[in-house]
């Protein structure tokens, strides 16, 4: 099992994270986002990040002049995509940049995993998070999970990550009907909107590796 811990602020947090036993920390650069960073903070945070910690880069319909910048100033391992970009955006980026792409697709009924299928040809990874409500600014990061026997049965193409209202409650029933083996948190470890609590983050590693090592 693989652990995500997104929207990370500062040192403390990626330290926190690490301590955890995460395997990727996710940095936001989404200016409507709670856990926004500027370029600099992100610098800051990203070089005290421990080694074999993936630095993961959170973009939303991101231009190249702002993807340039980020890659130039930010040590960033993989960049994720959760804007409605293309599949010819994905491969493009993928390409110019040089970094594995995670690309984020929501999902609230069946037919949403035919565009699933189609991302996972041009995308390193998939990462599959609940739609947000109607009028939602934010295209994740809220908190709403969808319903996880929609993946049962799925064959996936490329590695693929859980996302969507996960918490340390509910995770290892969202490992037991989709089989994920990768899992990603951000609002569900945190005690106020951009601000993760130490102790919900290793509850939620705890959880989802016990998920995965119990029985079938």
């Amino acid at each position: 099992m693989r652990v995500k811990i997104c929207g990370l602020r500062s040192r403390a947090e990626v330290s926190a994270a690490a301590r955890s036993g995460a395997d990727y920390v996710g940095l936001v650069f989404f200016a409507k986002s709670p856990r926004h960073l500027s370029l600099a903070d992100a610098k800051w945070i990203a070089d005290g990040a421990p080694d074999g910690l993936l630095r993961v880069a959170l973009t939303v319909d991101a231009e190249d002049d702002l993807l340039e910048a980020l890659l130039s100033e930010v040590a960033i391992d993989m960049l994720q995509l959760h804007g409605a970009e293309s599949p010819e955006r994905v491969a493009d980026i993928r390409q110019r940049f040089g970094r594995p792409v995670i690309k984020a697709v929501t999902m609230s009924e069946a037919g949403d995993l035919e565009t699933l299928q189609e991302y996972s040809r041009f995308a390193d990874q998939i990462l599959v998070d609940a739609r947000p409500m109607p009028g939602d600014e934010r295209p994740g990061g809220n908190g709403i999970a969808f319903d996880w026997r929609l993946l049962q049965g799925m064959t996936w193409r490329v590695p693929w990550m859980l996302a969507g209202g996960l918490t340390p409650e509910n995770v290892a029933e969202a490992v037991r009907l989709t089989g994920a083996e990768q899992v990603d948190v951000s609002s569900g470890v945190e005690y106020a909107p951009g601000y993760k609590d130490r102790d919900r983050i290793a509850a939620f590693v705890r959880a989802a590796r016990a998920a995965q090592s119990e029985p079938a």
